[in-house]
């Protein structure tokens, strides 16, 4: 996936999860089944997901390569991304302390759709300083699939968009 098609699924990935979030009523924005998160509580991590990735992407690229390294194999594709984070999720993978959010009353929602879309429009207009090369190149930290390229790490947010927004639907078929 080229960079262009990389920010055109980041925005509709993301557009589609506040959509949504933003359908839901109160009730369902605020509902989690025992032991998972609500509606809220997913928008607040998908948040604290990008809050870092946001920042990496404005470092300076030597900055970036003097903490994590490059890059010693090419970029998997967004599907082998999402195969290998599937795989880490079914061995027991989840959310470090960093990345779990707090209780998210149904008065947040504006506020975290706001911060959300903010955080999107601004990877993408950080990509675009981006050479198609960098993106293979560099490399970022992830908590669960470890060092991965910059590519690798656009195709994640991409998916994890659509992970929490299925399981939204997934949890809210028992309200």
């Amino acid at each position: 996936m080229e960079k262009d098609q990389i920010k055109n699924r980041l925005s509709a990935a993301y557009s589609n999860f506040i959509n949504s979030c933003n359908s839901l009523t109160k009730d369902e924005f605020e509902y989690a089944p025992e032991g998972k998160w609500s509606a809220g509580q997913q928008m607040e991590h998908l948040i604290k997901s990008t809050s870092p990735l946001n920042q990496a992407m404005g470092l300076p690229k030597f900055l970036i390569k003097f903490k994590f390294g490059k890059a010693n194999r090419p970029s998997k594709t967004f599907d082998q991304l999402v195969e290998r984070y599937k795989e880490k999720l079914s061995l027991g993978g989840v959310a470090s302390a960093a990345f779990t959010p707090q209780k998210v009353d149904f008065n947040q929602k504006e506020k975290l759709v706001q911060q959300l879309q903010s955080n999107i429009e601004t990877i993408n207009q950080k990509l675009d300083k981006w050479t198609e090369a960098q993106l293979d190149e560099f490399i970022l930290p992830h908590p669960l699939l470890g060092k991965i390229t910059v590519r690798e790490m656009m195709y994640f947010t991409i998916h994890h968009a659509d992970h929490h927004r299925n399981l939204i639907k997934i949890y809210l078929k028992g309200v």
